[in-house]
């Protein structure tokens, strides 16, 4: 049985999680992976999403564990799962007005909560689980107790927002992302966009008294839910475009390495050991919202970062130090101190670190000091295929892991994926969860 109350925050939790999950990521997992047992019960998905979306485990390793012991083809699922992580996060790369766009109207939404009275207590009945709607209300104290909410849950819990409580599909995805330990602006932002109809144009997900029932093994029989699930509006987006280049500057210098808590094993990152003369670490995660991030958000993001700090400093053998914020003084004087003339980092996806490091970068480049990003062959592999739906990034999974060099182990063999497999189904959409591997 999967403890998912509590979440131990470093790599090696992680990859006992991995480990554990295993022996079922074959069959046994696309069989079982739709059904919300509750929180005592969560053998049935891996609960690697808040180690994975913070890189603590990769994706690549994941993907090589499960080749290592399952076919393709009996694993597709779960295979498929974490890919929709690397889709989502594609999605944003190369439609980026998606995140500024939301925040904008966030902004808005939060301004409304102080002016319209009624507006106010449907909004703080929510929040507070006081709907009367069983499931929705159990899944409120289930995710502000644990951190983590079922994949199939996340859904659910969207389109009763959206469709039943008619509250603006903005401050939900705000409320999970302050409290998800796995919370992950393109996965949550896109994933709510695709509930409400905006992703997929047109396409919504209605939230059904008999599918929540027969899923959760009759624990709930919600009422009075949204009986039609009509498709959000907005204007269109621009047309995709590649994803941004890293951060670049001079291939030598003397050098530091930053760690945010977007990419923690930068062991992995392929960093010469001799050339890292300092290693400091900052965090964004106040960044995730105008509102208060969840203490425990807060606190297992800080331990993750203090894990990567502490394991960073034995590869490369010199001091870590934690810095006090993401910004170009904090970096700068980090950086003179150290004598440094770059700083090297993973790659910033879109959301509140990328915003960081973008805004600091100018301002370090003017003391001498080059802000450089590393990006993962996994991200650059995956989401040049992501400028579409995941269908598109499906067919190209066999390109990917050849690529990447990944391939079926001795107990792994067959073909990459069974003939007539369908495309993931519905409940494997919502990325907050199962894409970043259930």
């Amino acid at each position: 049985m999967t403890d998912s109350r509590h979440f131990e925050p470093g790599r090696a939790a992680g990859l006992l999680r991995l480990q554990t999950f295993l022996p079922s990521a074959g069959r046994d997992y696309a069989n079982r992976r739709n059904s919300d047992f509750g929180p005592d019960r969560r053998d049935n998905v891996s609960v690697l999403s808040p180690y994975l979306r913070h890189r603590l485990v990769t994706e690549a390793e994941v993907l090589e564990a499960v080749l290592a012991r399952h076919s393709p083809a009996s694993a597709e699922k779960f295979i498929q799962e974490v890919l929709w992580r690397a889709y989502f996060k594609g999605h944003l790369e190369t439609r980026p007005e998606i995140w500024p766009r939301y925040r904008e109207a966030l902004s808005g939404q939060v301004a409304a909560l102080g002016e319209k009275g009624g507006f106010r207590k449907a909004y703080e009945a929510a929040l507070a689980g006081r709907t009367g709607i069983d499931a929705f209300d159990a899944w409120v104290s289930e995710l502000e107790e644990t951190g983590y909410l079922h994949n199939h849950a996340r859904m659910w819990f969207a389109s009763i927002w959206i469709f039943t409580l008619r509250l603006p599909w903005e401050l939900g995805a705000d409320f999970m992302i302050r409290h998800l330990l796995d919370g992950d602006p393109a996965s949550n932002t896109c994933s709510w966009r695709w509930v409400g109809g905006l992703h997929t144009r047109g396409k919504t997900y209605l939230a059904r008294p008999d599918n929540i029932a027969g899923f959760t093994g009759g624990r709930f029989s919600p009422r009075g839910l949204a009986k039609e699930a009509p498709p959000l509006d907005e204007p269109p987006l621009p047309a995709a475009r590649p994803p941004r280049a890293p951060l670049s500057g001079p291939a030598e210098g003397v050098t530091g390495l930053l760690l945010t808590e977007e990419d923690l094993h930068p062991e992995s990152l392929g960093l010469d050991r001799p050339g890292i003369r300092a290693i400091a670490g900052a965090s964004a995660v106040d960044g995730r919202s105008p509102l208060p991030v969840a203490d425990a958000v807060q606190a297992f993001t800080e331990a993750a970062l203090t894990d990567g700090l502490d394991r960073a400093a034995r590869h490369w053998a010199v001091e870590a130090t934690r810095l006090p914020s993401l910004t170009a003084v904090a970096l700068g004087d980090w950086a003179r101190r150290q004598g440094l003339s770059r700083i090297v980092t993973a790659y910033a996806p879109v959301g509140p670190v990328a915003e960081a490091l973008a805004e600091a970068a100018p301002v370090l480049a003017r003391q001498g000091i080059a802000l450089v990003e590393a990006r993962r062959p996994y991200d650059e592999a995956c989401w040049p295929h992501a400028t579409r739906g995941f269908f598109a990034l499906k067919e190209k999974i066999p390109r990917i892991f050849e690529t990447l060099g990944l391939q079926a182990g001795a107990s792994g063999q067959g073909d990459l994926f069974e003939t007539g497999s369908s495309p993931a189904g519905g409940f494997d959409r919502f990325a907050g969860s199962a894409g970043q591997a259930g």
